[in-house]
């Protein structure tokens, strides 16, 4: 399965409760950290719900 990198590159100030516990599902706790997870529909689904707020890049 392919693997993602996701990096946060903007703040959780202002944003909804769900966007903020998406952020914390992924592991983003941080502004620029970086998770890496598997490609799954459930991670892209989340990912797709938050992608203003962070950056994917495939590996």
């Amino acid at each position: 399965m392919k693997k993602i990198k996701i990096t946060q590159v903007r703040s959780a100030v202002d944003r909804s409760i769900r966007q903020k516990r998406s952020l914390e599902a992924l592991g983003l706790r941080k502004m620029h950290q970086t998770v890496e997870h598997e490609a799954t529909p459930q991670i892209l689904g989340i990912v797709d719900s938050i992608k203003h707020l962070v950056s994917v890049e495939e590996l």
